[in-house]
């Protein structure tokens, strides 16, 4: 269980968009949040991406802040439904890549498909991105987190978000359009 707020008009500072309060919120409770979240999805780099949105959403929603009544069982209810919701992506994401694996292994055996033609068409339909969703997606793809590519770019965690689901979204349809559409077409169910 989180401890209660030593300071209670923290709260009311920070709904004035008092920054150096919701830091001192951060310093607070971050750590303790940490250690559930980590005892949870045992991933260091998926912990620090739910702590990161869990304290985005209550910078997002800092007007709301002075009405909570409980503030440490706000915060951990908040931070328990973004592990769950990121533990479900995690595990659909999961089975995503396997029926892709599944099934690229099946064409594999029945068709014969040259891997460096898929990567080329990958390649290409990269190319053909708007230049932010380029950015975002190459970004991402080098293992850079969120938050980072979101100050790499001077955008913020959402939109860094948006443009990388919107990039995904572009490179299936462009990939569809390409020469293994057959193949293509059960994997992109999975993006």
């Amino acid at each position: 269980m989180l401890h209660p707020l030593k300071d209670t008009g923290i709260l009311q500072a920070i709904a004035q968009d008092d920054e150096r309060a919701f830091n001192n919120l951060f310093v607070e409770y971050h750590q303790q949040l940490g250690y559930f979240v980590f005892s949870v999805t045992r991933s260091k780099e998926l912990t620090e991406e739910i702590i990161q949105d869990v304290f985005v959403k209550l910078w997002e929603n800092r007007q709301q802040l002075p009405a909570v009544k409980n503030f440490p069982a706000y915060l951990f209810i908040i931070t328990r439904n973004h592990t769950l919701n990121a533990i479900r992506k995690q595990a659909q994401a999961t089975k995503k890549q396997e029926a892709i694996a599944e099934h690229y292994e099946l064409s594999a055996a029945n068709e014969p498909v040259v891997e460096d033609n898929l990567y080329a068409l990958l390649d290409s339909a990269v190319d053909k991105l708007p230049v932010q969703q380029k950015k975002v997606y190459l970004l991402r793809q080098q293992g850079l987190k969120n938050a980072d590519v979101a100050y790499l770019l001077d955008i913020s965690v959402n939109s860094v978000k948006k443009y990388q689901q919107w990039a995904t979204q572009t490179i299936v349809k462009l990939i569809k359009a390409g020469p293994f559409t057959g193949i293509i077409f059960l994997t992109s169910t999975f993006f």
